[in-house]
């Protein structure tokens, strides 16, 4: 069995800032992706609000550039999905679809994945006129009539999106008003395209072989209605993906990692970052800030229980900071 200093779960910005980190700091690392690298980053057309790009970048690059800096430094990666974590002292076992391995040290920055409405009709139609990314699918909708699900920032950044291919955009929120960004409402309310439906919720999608039509119900009133569309874009928040920790890990109730500011959990040596973890603000920026932490946290708990590696700290001058 294969044994590394630290294995990071996930390959989005905090695992990738991790890896770079702790590459750097000369540990053995490791990190796992089971998709793209990048994580749901590589969706945005353009990240307008990641320092350093004035311009913006888009997502897919920015992507690029970590995985590339942190691949220089000597970081390893390999695509697999971790299934389960297990202490076998003083190390632990990381289960993985290609087989086992072994770390002083474990980072999950594993990410969360699209919440799905769990309605008649979606699981079949997934794919079939439901997506999940505006940006991925949203070209396939040129001139036809679309929904999106959600008030909050990702749903009108994807209602924006798609009124560059759509007809018209339909905006299904189960509120009276909208969890987004002062700027973008302004800019979807001002939309020809956009249309808003206030306080419903879908309740089946229906269609023969692609998607048809959206049954809707008034929160409000009770009120049943439908709408004919060509697709739907759910965008009503995200799931987080520790379903294969809980046996190890103290979660929150919707499933979130409990960590502390040094980004710890309750396992000794495991440490989490980015989207994950309990309270995260979910930016890309917060997920790099994390993965810097939980890597430096995962350094100091290596040297502390391992107490033999030879590795000087890179963080113990003013000057190595950086």
């Amino acid at each position: 069995m294969e044994r590394y200093d630290a294995i990071i779960i996930g390959g989005g910005p905090a695992g990738l800032t991790a890896g770079l980190y702790t590459s750097r700091a000369g540990l053995k690392s490791l990190l796992l992706e089971r998709g793209i690298l990048g994580g749901q980053m590589v969706n945005a057309t353009l990240v307008e609000n990641y320092p350093g790009f004035a311009k913006g970048i888009a997502g897919s690059d920015l992507g690029s550039l970590m995985h590339q800096q942190a691949v220089r430094y000597g970081l390893e990666v390999a695509t697999a999905e971790a299934i389960g974590i297990s202490q076998e002292q003083p190390y632990y076992s990381i289960s993985t679809t290609g087989g086992s391995l072994e770390a002083s040290a474990v980072i999950i920055a594993a990410g969360s994945e699209y919440r799905k409405l769990e309605v008649i009709g979606e699981e079949r139609l997934s794919g079939r006129g439901i997506s999940y990314c505006a940006t991925c699918d949203g070209f396939f909708f040129r001139n036809r009539e679309v929904a999106v699900v959600g008030g909050g920032d990702t749903a009108i950044t994807d209602a924006l999106e798609l009124s560059q291919h759509a007809s018209k955009v339909y905006v299904i929120h189960r509120r009276d008003q909208l969890r987004a960004g002062k700027a973008l409402q302004e800019k979807a309310f001002a939309h020809p395209k956009l249309e808003f439906i206030w306080d419903t919720v879908v309740e089946e999608v229906s269609g023969d072989k692609v998607l048809e039509e959206l049954k809707l119900r008034h929160v409000k009133t009770g009120q049943q209605s439908s709408l004919k569309v060509n697709g739907v874009f759910v965008a009503i928040g995200l799931m987080p993906n520790s379903r294969s920790f809980f046996n190890i890990l103290e979660l929150d109730d919707a499933g979130y990692i409990v960590t502390d500011e040094t980004m710890a959990t309750s396992a000794p040596g495991i440490f989490t970052a980015g989207d994950i973890r309990r309270n995260s603000p979910r930016q890309i920026a917060t997920a790099v800030g994390d993965g810097a932490t939980a890597a430096m946290s995962a350094f100091k708990y290596v040297q502390e229980t391992e107490n033999g590696t030879g590795i000087a700290n890179p963080w113990s001058t003013e000057t190595s900071r950086y």
